[in-house]
């Protein structure tokens, strides 16, 4: 299939990728497969440069340096790939750090079809993907500083937060907004900047944190 969502898997544990090399196919219905895997630095460097995925899962603990380091050198080998970080654990010091870092979300990291269904379909539709406690514990490690940055957003910028943390995608705003998908990215990566977080996700935790989701006329 020419359109298929291409994913790249860089994990150290050998059955948590074979299992994601059969499930992502099957849960995606054909539109996504696995392209490239990679155990450890040096390979996923090489293997994301060399398959041009869309979407990587990527190991926080992967050796030999960990998962942060990793990410870095995954975004320059495929800098427009989305990264979703995978471990067992739910350090949220951990998943916050890789989140300003440029992840896209969190996914812990399991061979059971049930709890991988899920994550996976959000990530492989262009969702951000993190567990609800780990968002809470995101807001409240972020409430100080959200709480000023947003108090200095004029209208149009809480306008744009406030779809932002509802889930609303680029399409989905360029339609309220009036504006083009490319107008909508360019004013997202503005206000992500105004914000100082890296990702939608954060954006969208600093917004609850800031009390900005109220319902209110847009």
């Amino acid at each position: 299939m020419e359109n298929r969502i291409r994913v790249a898997v860089v994990d150290e544990n050998e059955r948590f990728v074979r299992a994601l090399e059969t499930l992502i196919p099957e849960v995606s219905g054909g539109r996504a497969a696995v392209v490239a895997t990679a155990a450890d630095v040096g390979q996923a460097r090489r293997a994301v440069r060399d398959s041009v995925p869309e979407v990587v899962l990527l190991g926080l603990h992967l050796p030999p340096v960990g998962g942060l380091r990793a990410l870095g050198a995954v975004r320059e080998a495929a800098p427009r790939a989305r990264i979703l970080t995978v471990a067992e654990d739910e350090d949220p010091a951990l998943v916050i750090e890789a989140l300003r870092a440029g992840a896209a979300g969190f996914m812990r990291r399991s061979t059971d079809p049930a709890q991988l269904r899920q994550p996976l379909l959000a990530a492989l539709d262009g969702w951000a993907v993190l567990p609800p406690h780990l968002l809470t514990a995101l807001a409240e490690k972020s409430r100080p500083p959200s709480a000023h940055a947003a108090s200095h957003l004029d209208d149009a910028d809480r306008r744009l937060l406030r779809l932002i943390a509802e889930g609303a995608s680029t399409n989905d705003i360029a339609g309220v907004l009036h504006v083009s998908d490319r107008t909508v990215k360019r004013l997202t990566a503005s206000l992500l900047r105004k914000l100082k977080v890296s990702s939608r996700t954060e954006a969208a935790a600093l917004a609850g944190s800031a009390g900005l989701l109220e319902p209110q006329l847009i």
